[in-house]
């Protein structure tokens, strides 16, 4: 059975930094495109995405200058550090595996999903 399962979120104070880990279980997705995408009220968006050798990676425009998605192979998982938090950083954050190696940023595109961790932005 495939698992993805997300830790590290919580209350953050406003201007500080998160940093949220996946750890996947099941399967390697050495090969595949990973990422995180959040969902507040409102659908769920893209947030980063890191391609399978870690030489690209791509940023939403709300996160991008501010935010590191990393990722270890060997270990199977994916991080991703948001810094400056603001309140609308607030969020349930999901990480997902990617059908292939691209890095969308459409749901659509990921076949396997966390459960989801909030984060909760404090002013």
């Amino acid at each position: 059975q495939v698992r993805l399962v997300e830790s590290g979120g919580g209350v953050v104070q406003a201007g500080g930094s998160l940093r949220l880990s996946c750890s996947a279980s099941g399967r390697t997705f050495a090969d595949n495109a990973m990422a995180w995408f959040r969902q507040a009220p409102r659908e769920r968006e893209f947030v980063a995405a890191i391609s399978p050798g870690s030489i690209t990676v791509r940023y939403s425009r709300a996160v991008e200058g501010r935010s590191t998605i990393s990722r270890d192979v060997a270990k199977n998982t994916v991080s991703l550090e948001i810094n400056s938090l603001k309140p609308e950083d607030a969020a349930v954050y999901y990480c997902a595996a990617g059908r292939s190696g691209t890095l969308y940023s459409e749901t659509w595109e990921y076949d396997y999903w966390g459960q989801g961790i909030r984060v909760t932005v404090s002013s």
